[in-house]
């Protein structure tokens, strides 16, 4: 195997429906810089993405594209998400439906489980998880068929499983928090690739993070402590640029 082969990842694939044709996904919040943000990370799976910021929009939008997944904010400046998810079962779609939004009590999350939603996500969130979650709902819809995905990317002796959340260097087991498993994920998607501390916060950390970049420095040097402990690194720092995952020289 050549350097340029072993050091190309081999992920899962991507989800398509079952004619080839990509997911189709609605966003509906009324924060531009989250709509644009989770767009950017659904757009980079592959998928057709449309937004909305508001209720009657998204539901406009829902009757002409047909989303195969659709994700609700329950704040919405017309009509709350409550109200479009049971207009969008009116109308006979039974679109799997992750919400998102700020409010995180018991109560809440009931309201909008039993109201027919699928999954439930608080701000602020990781647009990794958000990603994962949709993908694991999508899998399980019966608009489209992936059943024979491959959950885990690999690169050289480095193996993460997306749906375990187990990661194996070689034979051994390596035991990661959930940051630092979103960060590994990250990295190991994009293998040869310099990755900015920028980009690093907007795909692992809330969109709306207010802290420092030293908080990457912080878990890269988790996860190298993991990953490369008495191992040839693979973990590499790129001066002023940011880091880089690759095949252990």
């Amino acid at each position: 195997m050549s350097a340029s082969e072993n050091d190309r990842a081999v992920r899962a694939p991507r989800l398509t429906k079952a004619d080839g044709s990509p997911i189709r996904v609605l966003v509906v919040d009324d924060e531009p810089t989250l709509t644009d943000l989770l767009s950017m990370a659904l757009r980079y799976e592959g998928w057709e993405v449309r937004t909305a910021g508001e209720g009657r929009q998204a539901l406009n939008i829902a009757r002409e594209f047909r989303p195969d997944a659709i994700v609700l904010d329950i704040m919405l400046p017309d009509i709350d998400g409550l109200q479009v998810l049971q207009r969008v079962r009116a109308d006979g779609q039974e679109t799997p439906v992750l919400f998102l939004t700020a409010k995180d009590s018991l109560d809440d999350r009931l309201k909008g489980l039993t109201a027919g939603g699928d999954d439930y996500v608080t701000k602020p969130f990781s647009l990794e998880e958000v990603v994962a979650r949709l993908r694991g709902l999508i899998r399980r819809s019966t608009h489209t068929v992936a059943d024979s995905l491959d959950p885990r990317i690999t690169v050289g002796d480095l193996t993460l499983d997306e749906d375990s959340y187990e990661v194996f260097r070689g034979a051994d087991s390596i035991e990661l928090t959930a940051t630092e498993f979103e960060l590994l994920r990250f990295l190991m998607r994009n293998p040869r690739r310099v990755l900015s501390k920028a980009q690093i916060l907007d795909r692992v950390w809330s969109y709306d993070f207010g802290g420092k970049s030293s908080v990457v420095e912080i878990y890269i040097s988790y996860l190298r402590k993991k990953v490369d402990a008495g191992r040839k690194p693979m973990i590499h720092t790129v001066r002023g640029a940011g880091y880089m995952l690759k095949t252990a020289s």
